[in-house]
């Protein structure tokens, strides 16, 4: 065979990387056309919406806020794609703009009709019939009205705090002759404790009206004596990427604390509002809250589309959800054998949510009451509100086992649960840290050390999703489980450098960021590029949820040059542009958009005949790799090797729910070409599941068991 060409290196400009803001957007862009798909159950459909909803105010407050920042401070270096921070924001506004038109075009005219033929139904009040009227009415006079609370504005003074992503009413009162003031403003917040969607009743169905559109109905009320001239809904949003200065806070739980009050009154980076608002009225909220006007969305409909979700996720209307894929214990993993049993004859590898996330919980239960247990180390991430890990570690504390927690308060969006929790297990005598100085810590893995007749044994989860049983029915994640001596040594090992004083280590098997991550992704794969100089077969394939780091890249156009197969799926973020000649031909992105969020990181290298595979918590970001703590971990158990192999190649095989990156940014749906079978990669996923439980049942059922002899 011809010897492929020699990798090429020379200096890319910015042409060869894509935005990474604009990247997410596209992201957030093919979650919507989930929500716009027939072929979507309806109320699936509604829940991805309200998705895409979410996703924006998150972005703007993270995203848009640190480019407003950077703009403030004069910063105007440009990002990998050669924009300026003033051009993502202009790009970033014409797309916002398009994005929210076509999120209210699918509610609108596509969603809400369809709603209402299935009898859910949004009504106005002026549609009430007298019973429904009625209704609201005492609604209105016994829980309403006590609860609001109108604030007057005194042009003279500051315009008042007002929460973020919180509804809100302006009333533009008319002018009086006494009063010098030609505008009289008030402000209406619409609790967070109200319902949103107001139930009426209704003998078939589900019909509601809108919290708003009761408040403006009634509005009179809480003015007497006043005329209203105007009444307009606004939401604003604040910037939330706010970092706690370490070197200056003496003590990190009081900093962040610091922070969350700080994103309390951080400046607006986004005003919306609804629909009916007057000229005067739109400029008149620009000014209160000193937003530009590039960054103010009027909605054709109502605000806070995220709030849908209680709808698409309310109890009833089942003929609109999807079917139930309930998660699979597998036989040979459940009580009453020990997981400490089971792990000691064999690793074992699960993808959640098709596999249930019930032996990783269990592990933790039996070794909060097994005295053989003598200490546990975790890492807490995410976790859920009533986490019954933390119970688990919290109970195994108490009954005398060392317990060590790192419970990272930097978990954006989490911290003030972590805070509570780090509290709750202090009390309960965890050994609690807090996270590392300068990073944070985003390592999933759990230590287990067990005293047993034959010594000391240490069993461990590697994990590439949270600690969080929730989350787990959700989110596609991989957990690996073991009872190794290197992989114990090399976890002893990393949470003694994170909890204590200690220099850079040389580990066994495993790699840690900020140190040795990348490196070990970059040796993996030059020794692909030099496999293929050397006429070999080379072959590169992974699973991330973002590709943002340029050397990263850089590396794998390498790879592409010399003719190494590069298969990426890359869910959400990806700067690295696929399918340019002479850069980039051998290289394939997708991303997969379906019930799940796929979540897990797995890295396959050919190796020659040598396949080496990994899972990770990182993704393939400079931050990730730069300024957090993260694992990746070899997996060498053949059987293991083989499942992840089959996630892997279902994945690109996918023609039903993965899209397809082109080399100018875009993203196209993949097809079935031909006779091609028609393959959606997480329906495969819950079939074998499904089916290796059914085979293992059906196993057990025919097993002879013959009785013995007592004596």
């Amino acid at each position: 065979m011809a010897k492929p060409r020699e990798a090429k290196k020379k200096k890319l400009g910015p042409h060869a990387f894509i935005n990474r803001e604009l990247s997410w957007l596209e992201f957030n862009r093919r979650v919507l056309e989930e929500a716009r798909d027939p072929s979507v159950p309806l109320l699936e459909r509604l829940k991805f919406l309200a998705i895409t909803g979410s996703n924006l105010d998150e972005f703007f407050m993270v995203r848009v806020g640190g480019l407003q920042l950077m703009r403030a401070e004069g910063r105007s270096q440009r990002d990998a794609s050669g924009l300026t921070p003033t051009q993502q924001m202009e790009r970033i506004s014409r797309y916002a703009r398009r994005m929210v038109a076509d999120q209210y075009t699918c509610l609108i005219t596509e969603l809400e009709p369809a709603l209402h033929e299935a009898r859910i139904r949004r009504v106005h009040m002026d549609d009430l019939d007298a019973e429904q009227a009625a209704h609201v009415d005492r609604l209105f006079e016994e829980l309403f009205f006590p609860v609001l609370t109108p604030r007057a504005i005194d042009p003279d003074k500051p315009f008042p705090h007002l929460a973020a992503l919180t509804i809100h009413l302006a009333v533009r009162l008319a002018h009086q002759p006494d009063q010098e003031s030609e505008t009289r403003m008030a402000v209406i917040p619409m609790p967070g404790n109200l319902a949103r969607f107001v139930t009426v009743p209704i003998e078939d169905g589900y019909e509601y009206v809108l919290l708003e559109d009761v408040i403006q109905a009634y509005a009179e009320r809480l003015f007497p004596g006043e005329i209203i001239e105007e009444l307009c809904v606004f939401r604003i949003t604040r910037n939330a990427d706010m970092r706690v200065r370490e070197d200056e806070a003496p003590d990190l739980m009081a900093g962040m604390e610091d922070i969350l009050e700080e994103r309390l009154t951080s400046p607006c980076v986004r005003l919306e509002i609804g629909p009916g608002a007057s000229n005067a009225m739109i400029e008149y909220l620009e000014r209160a809250f000193n937003v530009e006007a590039s960054h103010v969305m009027l909605a054709p409909g109502p605000l806070d589309l995220k709030a849908y979700m209680s709808i698409a996720t309310m109890a009833g209307f089942d003929e609109y959800k999807c079917e139930p894929w309930p998660p699979q214990l597998r036989p040979d993993l459940a009580a009453p054998e020990s997981m400490f049993d089971i792990l000691s004859s064999r690793n074992v590898l699960l993808y959640h949510p098709y596999d249930s996330f019930e032996p990783v919980m269990r592990l933790l239960d039996e070794a909060a009451d097994d005295p053989g247990v003598l200490a546990i180390k975790q890492i807490l991430y995410r976790t859920s509100s009533q986490s019954p890990i933390v119970a688990a570690l919290a109970r195994a504390a108490q009954k005398g086992k060392h317990v060590t927690a790192l419970v990272e308060l930097k978990a954006r969006f989490d911290e003030a649960r972590n805070i509570e929790w780090a509290k709750a297990l202090e009390t309960a005598g965890v050994q609690v840290v807090y996270g590392v100085r300068g990073f944070k810590t985003h390592a999933k893995v759990c230590l287990i050390i067990r005293r047993e007749a034959s010594g000391i044994r240490r069993y461990l989860h590697f994990g590439t999703g949270n600690y969080n049983e929730s989350t787990a029915r959700l989110y596609t994640d991989i957990s690996y489980m073991m009872c190794d001596e290197d992989y114990g040594a090399d976890a002893a090992t990393f949470f003694n450098t994170i909890t204590g004083y200690a220099q850079a280590v040389q580990y066994r098997k495993i790699e840690a960021a900020p140190l040795g991550l990348r490196a070990r992704l970059l040796e993996g794969i030059e020794n692909e590029i030099e496999r293929c100089n050397q006429g070999q077969k080379a072959h590169i394939m992974a699973k991330v949820n973002s590709l943002v780091d340029p050397t990263l890249i850089k590396a794998l156009y390498r790879a592409s040059q010399a003719g190494v197969r590069v298969d990426l799926n890359v869910r959400g973020i990806c700067c690295l542009r696929p399918g340019v000649p002479g850069l980039s031909e051998h290289i394939r992105v997708v991303s997969i958009v379906d019930r799940f969020l796929e979540h897990p990181r797995i890295v396959y290298f050919k190796h020659g005949d040598d396949p080496l595979y990994y899972i990770s918590s990182a993704d393939w970001m400079s931050r990730n790799l730069d300024k957090r703590i993260e694992l990746l971990v070899p997996v060498e158990d053949p059987a293991a090797q083989q499942r992840l192999r089959e996630i892997l190649e279902t994945c690109f095989k996918d023609n039903v729910k993965s899209w397809e990156l082109t080399s100018d940014g875009h993203y196209e749906r993949s097809a079935q070409r031909g006779k091609q079978k028609r393959v959606r990669s997480q329906e495969v996923f819950y079939e074998r599941a499904r089916q290796t439980v059914k085979e293992m049942e059906q196993h057990q059922r025919t097993l002879f068991k013959p009785h013995l002899p007592s004596g």
